[in-house]
């Protein structure tokens, strides 16, 4: 059964707040990368991602 695309929001392990999207098949495909102090802090970096990027361009880069 697969679901909707998701944010998960969750604390580690040292006590800070952080999110995960997880798509349709359950693989995480981006996360916070930072614990955030509070709850509310994770949030708004889950509405920045939502919004911020919505026509960014694909760049790619050589390694040479």
């Amino acid at each position: 059964m697969s679901t909707a695309p998701r944010f998960e929001l969750y604390q580690d392990k040292a006590g800070e707040w952080r999110w995960r999207l997880v798509v349709a098949n359950g693989n995480i495909i981006a996360d916070s990368g930072e614990g955030y102090a509070s709850k509310q802090g994770a949030k708004r970096g889950i509405e920045s991602v939502k919004s911020s990027a919505p026509e960014a361009a694909v760049v790619a880069t050589d390694a040479e």
